[in-house]
């Protein structure tokens, strides 16, 4: 991932995730969120399943601050995003899941620069897109 600035972050096998954070979100749901996406289990094992975490291939998470996730198009060509939090809670509660993902166990969790225009490149594979919501708005972890 890069900006104006160069590179900001980088991960190999893991999870990209990009995070929207939804007014009503809380810290409760940061951690809850890291615990989900930490145990989820989506890695290929031995026969080709499912069936291992992001802890149990220890492999990297790269979080990457996402408003975009609430756009709304119910009125018409031009995407709102309204329902998404603000920016200073959306900037702690973003930190807060990082804290929690290490906390959780994962070794390697890097972020991208929030409210940087970043350029995010991604090579899935699989490819497996998964969206996990609170009760408020969607979190979306890409696994490649």
């Amino acid at each position: 991932m890069t900006d104006s600035e160069g590179l900001i972050a980088e991960i190999g096998q893991g999870l990209l995730i990009y995070l929207g954070i939804g007014p009503a979100d809380d810290e409760a749901a940061a951690y809850h969120l890291a615990g989900r996406l930490a145990n989820m289990r989506i890695f290929s094992d031995s026969v080709g399943r499912m069936n291992r975490s992001l802890l149990d291939v220890s492999a990297a998470a790269l979080v990457v601050s996402q408003f975009t996730l609430f756009a709304d198009l119910s009125h018409g060509h031009r995407p709102s995003f309204s329902a998404a939090g603000g920016p200073e809670r959306a900037r702690e509660l973003c930190s807060l899941t990082v804290s929690a993902l290490r906390l959780a166990g994962v070794n390697q969790v890097s972020e991208g620069r929030f409210g940087s225009h970043m350029q995010v490149e991604s090579n899935n594979d699989g490819p497996v897109t998964i969206v996990v919501s609170s009760a408020e708005g969607p979190w979306q972890a890409n696994c490649g």
